[in-house]
């Protein structure tokens, strides 16, 4: 891993390795006013040895972002900046902030009622609103507003600033065709809708001198139809660096574009071609970002000349120490984020600071500290499930005697489910990362043992943990029994032989989860369609069709109206696509009365409808399993109920509460 930790220069910055965190929204900041919590969020990822982090994004008005984003905007912010700069540069990191204009993707709601502004008055599909069309006097006013705000930044003690010139945010949407309508010196051609942006970088470095490091934060693709072309954006990349931009940091996709960039199925790098596309036509250096949360894959872009830096963000949350664990040669102990979204990109619409399902710490470094056992425990936790697993971690970490029953051969319990269908596999990596940390923690582990009362009389806890998990619930249906029907985990976990026409009966998580892992059956494999599109077997139209057309047909049923209710926000519309994708038929609003050798019966509108159906598969749910707990209230033995063995939820949930019930042991 030697080539991540050579030391890189960006103008005059000298950068200690390749590891590169960008700019997110943590919705930590208080009425603009950096906070405590920021301090702590980003002191732990510079301890971590990242070797630069951009904070931000940063507001350069008032229209540009709410007031959970860190301000740049008045001189009274300048404070704030400097205690956040100072944080980050003591712990070894270089510190930069990224500025930004949301434009139209700015709701009126979190600008006091205010119209967002934007090139053009077009609506936004993100938003669902229409912003006011600014004019010439008005764009001239924000691009000063940009150098002030990079000043602010300069004089905060920052070592460098970075602009976002991409997402869908303002200055992306001027460059954009599908946004920008104008008919004046901002619109129209190539050259018109670059010059808000090019303005914008020029005043900046003119505000800030040639010597302090400008970044430019790209989209290599907005993946947007008719939107700015390949072209076009490395024309742009190519303009940026003549006007005098250090570094480009390479981004994708716009916030309304549907195809998928952070989440679970996008694959380890898949993006960062765009940043090799831009690197062959600049001498600046070249950031790639998206989905980079190993050594390897980050390691092999550099040496493969895809970039000159990585961009890890999310892996960041997860594991601030991920750079110094690599260094340390450590990197088994990473823990790999596992881009569910579910406590980063989805706490943002719901108003709420971000966290992890990774790292309970995360976005609660200030509170949720683990002290030393004043005298230490001894505990019994039972299941070593997500729950189990993060229970005896944090118990351990404490201090606490922990031992740790499960009565499978492995750790890992539904996450190991979780893993199977295609791309959710670094749900796996995440149960393969904490079974390694419990192993290596001291924690005594017995395997493939059930708890019984004579095991709690032997080992005589003083505490015990239940994260017993759950188990599939059994509907009361005719025909349940049949030999053609399957539980969902069970045709996850050991994939069993089911016939050509499939119901899956239920269409949550779970439900839609396996349909696809069916649906997938008889699609060509990854290498297939590289070989056969690399020497022209087929024509792509062709591989594509093989790629999403298996050997099954499959129909969920669902009684309620919509299906997937229970994925997170940033998913399930992947999930939705990827039913449409692979024709997999959804009937929602339907009561399946019967299951048969042959078919499936069910109710619409009162009338009976009978659909084939080879194999029949159960996915209506789970429910806690808890068997010991009138066990210990008899015996008289101190214990907490964790996961889903208190209450069925997320894998967020089941790790949270595992990390909250042994963090405060006393």
């Amino acid at each position: 891993m030697k080539i991540l930790f050579e030391p890189i220069f960006i103008n005059k910055l000298q950068i200690k390795n390749r590891f590169y965190m960008p700019a997110m929204h943590l919705n930590m900041a208080k009425n603009y006013f950096v906070t405590d919590k920021l301090l702590a969020f980003y002191r732990e990822r510079a301890k971590g040895g990242v070797g630069i982090i951009t904070v931000g994004y940063a507001t350069v008005d008032e229209l540009s972002g709410s007031t959970g984003f860190i301000g740049a905007h008045l001189d009274e912010h300048i404070e704030g900046l400097s205690k956040l700069a100072e944080v980050i540069k003591s712990e070894g990191a270089r510190a930069c902030v990224q500025l930004n204009h949301a434009g139209r993707y700015m709701h009126s709601f979190m600008l006091g009622g205010k119209q967002p502004v934007a090139p053009s008055a077009i609506a936004s599909k993100f938003t669902k609103e229409t912003p006011r069309e600014l004019t010439v006097e008005e764009i001239k006013g924000i691009i000063k507003k940009f150098a002030d705000a990079a000043y602010r930044v300069k004089k905060a003690g920052f070592d460098a600033v970075e602009v976002l010139s991409g997402t869908g945010y303002l200055i992306s949407e001027f460059l954009s065709p599908l946004t920008n309508k104008r008919d004046d010196e901002y619109g129209g051609s190539l050259e018109n809708r670059m010059r808000f942006g090019l303005e914008v970088v020029q005043a900046i470095r003119e505000k800030v001198g040639k010597d302090f490091p400008l970044i430019v934060r790209i989209n290599g693709n907005d993946l947007m139809e008719g939107g700015l072309t390949k072209e076009e954006t490395l024309t742009y990349a190519q303009r940026l660096e003549s006007v005098g931009v250090d570094a480009l940091n390479v981004n994708v996709g716009w916030h309304e574009a549907m195809i998928p960039q952070i989440v679970t199925k996008v694959p380890r790098g898949v993006y960062a071609y765009l940043a090799r596309a831009v690197k062959e036509k600049v001498s600046i250096p070249v950031i790639a970002c998206h989905r980079i949360n190993d050594p390897v894959t980050a390691e092999e872009l550099i040496a493969d000349g895809f970039c000159d830096m990585v961009s890890t963000g999310r892996a960041l949350i997860a594991d601030p120490y991920f750079p110094k664990k690599v260094f340390e040669g450590r990197e088994k102990d990473i823990i790999h984020c596992t881009a569910c979204a579910q406590g980063c990109f989805d706490n943002l619409f719901k108003m709420k600071s971000v966290e992890c399902l990774c790292n309970p710490k995360a976005g609660h470094e200030t509170e949720r500290v683990v002290q030393k056992a004043a005298k230490p425990l001894k505990l019994l936790i039972v299941g070593g499930g997500a729950a189990g697993m993060m229970a005896a971690l944090t118990a351990s970490e404490a201090g606490h005697d922990v031992t740790l029953y499960e009565k499978e051969a492995t750790l890992g319990g539904q996450l190991n489910i979780a893993g199977v269908p295609g791309g959710r596999e670094e749900f796996k990596v995440l149960s393969e990362d904490l079974s390694w940390q419990v192993t290596k923690s001291g924690v005594k582990l017995k395997l493939n043992t059930e708890v019984t009362e004579d095991i709690i009389e032997k080992e005589k806890p003083d505490f015990v943990i239940l994260a017993t998990g759950a188990v599939p619930v059994k509907p009361p249906i005719k025909g349940i029994d049949l030999p053609n029907v399957f539980d969902a985990w069970d045709v996850l976990k050991n994939n069993p032989l089911v016939g050509r026409n499939v119901v899956v009966i239920g269409g949550g998580a779970v439900g839609v989860e396996t349909a696809l892992f069916l649906a997938e059956k008889g699609t060509l494999p990854a290498e297939a369609v590289k070989f056969l599109l690399i020497h022209r077997v087929e024509k792509p139209e062709y591989l594509y069709e093989l790629s999403v057309k298996g050997t099954k047909n499959v129909t969920i049923i669902e009684m309620l109206p919509e299906i997937g209710t229970n994925f997170g926000k940033s998913t399930r519309w992947v999930m939705l696509q990827d039913l449409l994708r692979h024709k997999v038929n959804v009937l929602t609003g339907k009561k399946v009365t019967e299951i048969k050798e042959k078919s499936v019966l069910f109710s619409e509108d009162g009338d009976m409808k009978e659909i084939a159906a080879d194999s029949v598969v159960i996915a209506v749910g789970s429910k806690p399993y808890n068997p010991l707990e009138e066990l210990l209230i008899k015996k008289n033995i101190k214990y907490t109920v964790v996961g889903d063995s208190k209450k069925v939820g997320f894998a967020f949930d089941a790790i949270h509460s595992g990390f909250e019930a042994a963090r405060k042991l006393t």
